[in-house]
């Protein structure tokens, strides 16, 4: 069922009666459970069409280095191969993705359909696009559960506030989508760049490849692989193993979900068939955090800049910004994990050499970097320029509201201290009574020592 909501006219018009309905994939880059895939389908049913697919490669994007391109060219080797099967040929061509799309539709396209997606840019492409097609334009969601502005019409201040209007909306949202067969398919469709070898692809690439791929695969295939795993082997147990980071007891799905290898809704069906707190807490951040985050960059204008911050929160981290630290650190120094911290350093390590870091060191790791810096607009920007360039979810709206939540996003006033004023303060103690935090630091680098 693809609800109306989910879909949005961005250039108005009336489809041609010839040519191709053309699907532009940047944001849902699988076949399983894809909103505009299903509508794209169903556009060229009506239209006795046959359906084609761009992609368009930019080695320009924003913080992308290495490892975020190896990613999303095993993404996309998946998605030409699941598109075929469905008779529907995808091409991939390097260049800006709206022009890429434009150039597309100008070889006889009768209507053009794409995704949605929630960044300042994703935003923009859609808009230029939209300025200069002569064909109708339609976006459909499929990379949130419930329409960010279907469950709110402004921005939330916390989950707090969000999450009553998500439950009283996901139960109309959680059904499965329908597929049907395409009834034309004699199409002729070139290819462009060939993603059947991603490693050998990405040698070829003018990007930044400083930063090497991270430790697991990307693509719709591992996707489903990793989630059977953790439906089978981990959602048992996940509402407690998940604050440990010793154990392997998170989803680690996060990056299939940012590059449009997972539905969501695909994971919250799997889930949703063993009930109990385990999977209340599985969907919690599946949905409720996620989709905060995608109402946060939404509307925000400065969702990724320090001006987007809570008042409250700036004007407490402003009053204290002159206080002794007692330890303060270079952006080089803190990327080489060089700090006196072995609880840090080993969650450094870990995001470098594997491309995640696990969610509760990484809300210690981001408060320690607002206590080492000499601003917290300093710390803002180096926290996100960590981020973006070894996460391998980076520069995802969860991006932002994360770094964002250390300075008190999504947050309330506390204790008042030294640097952090009423921002919520962590210290390693708080590790030690949770879990082993000497194991971790073993894990991850030379054996821990109290800091």
């Amino acid at each position: 069922m693809i609800h109306d909501a989910r879909v949005q006219v961005l250039r108005p018009g009336t489809p041609r009666r010839e040519g191709f309905v053309l699907l532009w994939v940047q944001a849902s880059v699988r076949t399983r459970d894809n909103h505009a895939l299903e509508y794209a389908v169903r556009e060229a049913n009506r239209l006795n069409l046959p359906l084609v697919a761009t992609f368009g490669l930019t080695p320009g994007y924003p913080e992308a280095n290495a490892r975020h391109y190896a990613y999303l060219l095993e993404g996309l080797r998946d998605l030409r191969a699941n598109l075929a099967a469905r008779d529907v040929p995808l091409r991939v061509t390097l260049g800006s993705p709206p022009e890429v799309a434009l150039n597309a539709a100008g070889e006889g396209a009768a209507l053009v359909v794409t995704d949605v997606g929630y960044t300042r840019l994703q935003r923009e492409w859609r808009e230029w696009l939209a300025d200069r097609l002569d064909v109708p334009l339609v976006q459909v969601e499929s990379e949130a559960v419930i329409p960010v502005g279907v469950v709110s019409g402004r921005q939330e201040y916390a989950a707090r506030t969000i999450r009553p209007k998500i439950h009283r909306l996901w139960h109309d949202y959680l059904v499965p989508l329908d597929t049907h067969d395409l009834k034309k398919r004699e199409r002729d469709w070139d290819g462009g760049e060939d993603v059947t070898n991603p490693a050998r692809l990405l040698k070829t690439l003018p990007i930044d490849h400083s930063v090497p791929p991270g430790d697991e695969e990307g693509g719709e295939t591992a996707a489903h692989d990793l989630l059977e795993d953790f439906i089978t082997r981990k959602l048992d147990g996940y509402a407690t193993r998940r604050n440990d980071p010793t154990v392997d007891g998170s989803s680690r799905l996060s990056a299939h979900l940012h590059y449009g290898h997972l539905s969501p809704l695909t994971a919250a069906l799997a889930a949703r068939e063993h009930p109990g707190p385990d999977t209340d807490a599985f969907l919690e951040e599946l949905i409720v955090r996620r989709e905060l985050s995608f109402n946060y960059t939404t509307y925000n204008p400065d969702y990724d800049r320090y001006a987007g911050l809570p008042t409250w929160a700036r004007a407490t981290l402003e009053e204290h910004a002159g206080d002794r630290r007692e330890h303060t650190y270079t952006r080089a120094q803190l990327d080489a994990a060089q700090s006196h911290d072995p609880y840090w350093n080993a969650a450094q390590r870990q995001m470098t050499r594997t491309g995640r870091m696990h969610n509760y060191m990484r809300m210690y790791w981001g408060k320690k970097v607002l206590e080492w810096t000499p601003t917290p607009q300093q710390a803002f920007d180096t926290l996100l320029w960590l981020n973006n360039r070894h996460e391998q979810d980076g520069r995802d709206p969860n991006s932002w509201v994360g770094v964002g939540w250390v300075f008190g996003l999504h947050d309330r006033p506390w204790t008042r201290r030294p640097i952090f004023g009423t921002v919520r303060y962590m210290n390693a103690g708080g590790l030690k009574r949770k879990f082993d935090i000497e194991k971790y630091a073993r894990q991850w680098g030379e054996e821990g020592k109290s800091p």
